[in-house]
Order: structure tokens, then C-alpha cells, then sequence
């Protein structure tokens, strides 16, 4: 199958993107009143994309739903979920929008630098309490339950804050996702995961993943990916595996997936029509890949949370 020819659209998208190459390894800008920087943004927005940095970031989704991509995990999200992503772990947050919608300060978001962190420490040894979650942070790791709601309202009081007081909160942050029990800790990407990130590579993974992102429920298609980016279907199949860590295929299975989990979790929708509506051909394929990825049939997950 030969590759599509990329609209003119997608053409100037990529061009714009690969002549600013390093916009997507986002480039922090330090703050002489901070110690960390704490900032908002809306959704469209520059800084939503999949994007990497040295800092460390503590993440925060404010209002929506959507989906989210931390290194080789694919999962999906709404209002609450609070997030902490290592240093140089590619990510990303792409929320459900009507055409034309704007999530108004949708991402609430907590960014340091890990020397900072360690030269802190040199003087103030109690913050060594916090060095094992910043090493687990290498993987990416999701908060749930009351951990998650105490974090988020730090966050916000982060933001209110000034002076001590904003140092306060940030120290009352730290304190929170240190002492997270395990169980409401969820570890993101696999621990092998270790993708070949350039500036390049990262605007071309963002214009695919806004195309898979956006059609992962129909008829998504490797061809079309790759004439988008202007490659053919075996170049484009060894790029991306490269650059992500996983190949298209297993990148849009999840996504998929991650949808069919949310629907179950939600509704009392038909599993079979679920199976259809996240874009799987038939019910038994649905039934397996669900298994192989979850432990557990479709059926059975639901079950299992219904009766929690």
C-alpha cells in the first residue's frame, strides 16, 4: 500500500514544526523569585503537546476529559487527575473538545529541576525523603484516590501563594506524593522504556499522535500517517518504533483500549457495542486483546468493579 499524499495543511504543519525543532523539547525558563515554577495554561494551547524536558513536573488536569500519553502508556483522564513525570519522559494530554471549544486554564502545572532538588537536600537533608519518588518518576506516576485530591489542592494553593507560604504548600506537595501508599500510586510507562528523542523526532510523533488521537476509534491507517509526515509506510514503521519506544500498531491497540475502559468504567453500554464504537473489527479479537492487555475479559472487568 503506497503512502498518502499529505494535504496541504499537514505539509505547513510540519514544516512550521520541523523549522522550530526544538519547541518540543520545551525549554523551562528559570524564575529568580521561585524555587519551582508553577504556572496554568488553556487547552489548545503551544505548550499541550507531546513534548519532553530535564525538569521533573507535577501535572495537574483541572476540567474535561481526554486521553494521555506518558512514555509508552497510553490512559485516559479527567478533572482530578494528577500526574508526576520524570526527567526526559515524553508526554502528553489531549482532551475531548467540541469543534471550536477551548478548556480555559485546563492544566494546572508544577516544573524543578532535580539539581536544584539535590543541592537543596545538601542543606536541608529532611527533602532526601523525596529522592525514591523522583527515581520512580523515571516511569511517570499516576496519584489516585485521597493522594490525588490532596495533591491537587496543594497545587492550587501553590498557585494562590506567595513567598513562604507558596514554599509551604510546594513542601506540603512533596510530603503528599512521597508518602503515597503503593496503592495509590499507578506507574506509567515500562521500566525498559527508553525512546531516541530529537527535536526532529518530536514534531513528527506530534503530528502523528494528533492524527491517531483524533481517528483512533475508526479507520486509523499506517499509510496515512506516514504521507502526513512525508515518509514511506517501512521508513515511518522504523522512525517512530525509534522514537517511541512501540510500534503504530501497539500505539493505537492501546489508545483503543484505554477508550474501551473508560466506557466500561462509565456506562452500561452493550460490550459489543463498545467493541465497535473503540474501533475493533470483532468481538472475539476485542475479547482477546482486552485480556492479554488487562488480565481480565471485558465481562469481567466490569463486574469486578461493579461489585467494588
Amino acid at each position: 500500500m503506497s503512502a498518502a499524499v499529505p494535504s496541504d495543511g499537514a505539509t505547513a504543519r510540519l514544516a512550521e514544526r520541523l523549522l522550530g525543532m526544538r519547541a518540543n523539547r520545551e525549554v523551562i525558563p528559570p524564575d529568580p523569585n521561585h524555587s519551582v515554577r508553577w504556572h496554568e495554561h488553556d487547552y489548545p494551547s503551544p505548550l499541550a503537546r507531546w513534548n519532553y524536558h530535564p525538569e521533573y513536573e507535577i501535572h495537574l488536569i483541572r476540567k474535561g476529559t481526554g486521553k494521555f500519553i506518558v512514555g509508552d502508556h497510553i490512559g485516559t483522564f479527567e478533572a482530578g487527575h494528577v500526574s508526576l513525570v520524570g526527567s526526559g519522559l515524553p508526554h502528553d494530554w489531549v482532551s475531548d473538545l467540541e469543534p471550536g471549544e477551548v478548556l480555559e486554564n485546563r492544566d494546572a502545572v508544577i516544573q524543578f529541576d532535580g539539581k536544584w532538588v539535590q543541592q537543596t537536600a545538601s542543606l536541608v537533608p529532611e527533602l532526601a525523603e523525596l529522592k525514591p519518588v523522583l527515581e520512580q518518576s523515571a516511569r511517570g506516576i499516576e496519584f489516585l484516590g485521597s493522594s490525588a485530591k490532596k495533591a491537587a489542592a496543594s497545587i492550587e494553593a501553590m498557585g494562590a501563594s506567595t513567598g513562604l507560604e507558596r514554599l509551604h504548600h510546594l513542601l506540603e506537595l512533596f510530603v503528599i506524593l512521597a508518602r503515597a501508599p503503593q496503592q495509590e500510586r499507578r506507574y506509567l510507562a515500562e521500566e525498559w522504556f527508553r525512546p531516541q528523542l530529537d527535536g526532529q523526532a518530536a514534531a513528527v510523533v506530534d503530528i502523528v499522535l494528533e492524527y491517531v488521537f483524533s481517528n483512533h476509534a475508526g479507520n486509523v491507517k499506517m499509510s496515512e500517517a506516514a504521507g502526513m509526515v512525508g515518509m514511506t509506510e517501512p521508513t515511518f514503521s522504523k522512525y517512530f518504533k525509534r522514537a517511541t519506544g512501540q510500534n503504530f500498531s501497539d500505539l493505537v491497540r492501546k489508545l483503543r483500549l484505554a477508550h474501551a475502559r473508560r466506557l466500561l468504567e462509565r456506562g452500561d453500554k452493550p460490550i459489543s457495542e463498545i467493541c465497535y464504537e473503540t474501533g475493533f473489527s470483532n468481538l472475539s479479537n476485542f475479547n482477546r486483546h482486552f485480556l492479554n492487555d488487562t488480565g481480565e475479559t471485558p465481562r469481567q472487568y466490569r463486574q469486578r468493579l461493579q461489585s467494588t
